[in-house]
């Protein structure tokens, strides 16, 4: 648990106000929910004192939309005052489900649909908020981090227009790589990890699960999330492997470079429990490949943890995986628009960031130190080692 004790010691920096987009409707109303019971039941206030004015609300959000022209063009509108406010705008660039007219045809929004309509807003806004601080979840463009030879680095220019746009903080997680903050160096820029999550989701629907480095590995599914995997290990006391990706780079296959062969690097897997960590699953075909080579090494159980699961392909080749019983289960957070169809499986567990976003919110609008959100890795292995031994419940373990 967060030590909440230490805002008390504090002020905010201003009356807190949520912009939620359409986007992030459904991670805004969890926000929302959490920061309400927070400041009703959990924080110790001042009733009389300025400072602390619209401190406990029943409702943080502002009323905000982004209506369209029939020509596809749009506009930002706020229909009550945010002058002084602490502003956190929440937006879901993944959010493909939203659609919009355009000259008598139906469009779906795209990622930089989404991210036009959040500069919007930041424009709407026009210098009249105390601060305002940007949360996107999924870094739009993260992909696009580096360039070789003649490219755009987009992750890099929308940090930097952001900043010069005058946001304070910028907040997101998982990036596929944060050195994009170098873009704009004196900018506020924050990478949260799902660690947590993903260990209290396993933790809380598998019961039998042994969390030590003789029953448990943690897999990079390729090198580049070698230090995701490394992290997460550490966190859990488990062992680490990894695969090394050998790709064509002579041809090019719905816009990236076909992986030809999978080694893996580690120890002896027979039967103990694989968990395959990254940043994200797009298509997922690489994926399932690493989840099948990891039972064909005769591995117990495979469990796949992603920060973000779009499933840019659909769902048939994840069932037919699991039916195959290449893996046990799909774990992926709530920080992006989950579709219906991938709700409905009975593999797919949601490691639930609604309450962690609030906390995050609730800190910096004290100024507060996230030190005191993160949960430290000693306290990780205690409530481990608690569970191993069946000391005490899932349910207890995460009151």
């Amino acid at each position: 648990m967060p030590d909440f004790q230490k805002l008390e010691a504090s002020m905010p920096v201003a009356p807190l106000k949520l912009i939620v987009m359409d986007s992030a409707k459904e991670l805004g109303e969890s926000v929302n929910k959490y920061l309400v019971d927070f400041r009703h039941t959990l924080h110790q206030r001042p009733t009389q004192d300025p400072a602390f004015n619209e401190y406990a609300k029943d409702d943080y959000r502002v009323k905000c939309h982004c209506p369209r022209f029939g020509s596809g063009e749009a506009k930002a509108e706020i229909t009550e005052s945010v002058r002084g406010k602490d502003i956190y705008i929440i937006t879901d660039v993944c959010n493909h489900s939203l659609t919009y007219k355009m000259f008598g045809y139906t469009n779906y929004m795209s990622p930089d649909n989404h991210y036009q309509d959040l500069k919007r807003v930041i424009q709407a806004i026009n210098g009249k908020a105390n601060r305002i601080n940007v949360i996107m979840p999924f870094l739009y463009e993260g992909r696009q981090h580096k360039r070789n030879g003649l490219e755009s680095l987009d992750a890099a220019t929308m940090f930097k227009e952001l900043q010069d746009m005058g946001i304070s903080n910028f907040i997101t997680f998982d990036a596929h790589d944060p050195r994009i903050s170098n873009a704009a160096p004196l900018g506020g820029f924050d990478n949260f990890m799902a660690s947590y999550q993903f260990m209290k989701a396993l933790i809380s629907h598998i019961d039998d699960l042994i969390v030590d480095k003789d029953h448990l590995v943690v897999i990079s599914p390729d090198e580049g999330a070698l230090d995701r995997a490394v992290y997460f290990a550490n966190v859990l006391g488990a062992d680490t492997g990894m695969f090394y990706k050998r790709r064509d780079y002579a041809h090019v296959v719905n816009g990236t470079n076909p992986i030809v062969e999978h080694k893996f690097l580690g120890s002896s897997l027979e039967g103990k429990d694989a968990i395959i960590i990254d940043d994200m699953i797009s298509s997922g075909s690489s994926m399932i490949d690493t989840a099948k080579q990891l039972k064909a090494m005769k591995a117990k159980r495979v469990f796949i943890c992603t920060t973000f699961g779009l499933f840019t392909d659909g769902m048939d080749k994840f069932d037919a995986a699991y039916e195959a019983g290449y893996f046990d289960a799909v774990i992926s957070t709530n920080l992006i628009y989950q579709q219906p169809e991938v709700l409905k499986r009975d593999y797919y567990i949601i490691a639930d960031m609604g309450k962690f976003l609030a906390t995050i919110i609730d800190f910096l609008n004290h100024d507060a130190s996230i030190a005191n959100v993160i949960t430290p890795t000693d306290k990780i292995h205690k409530i481990v080692a608690k569970y191993n031994t069946r000391e005490a419940s899932a349910e207890e373990l995460f009151d």
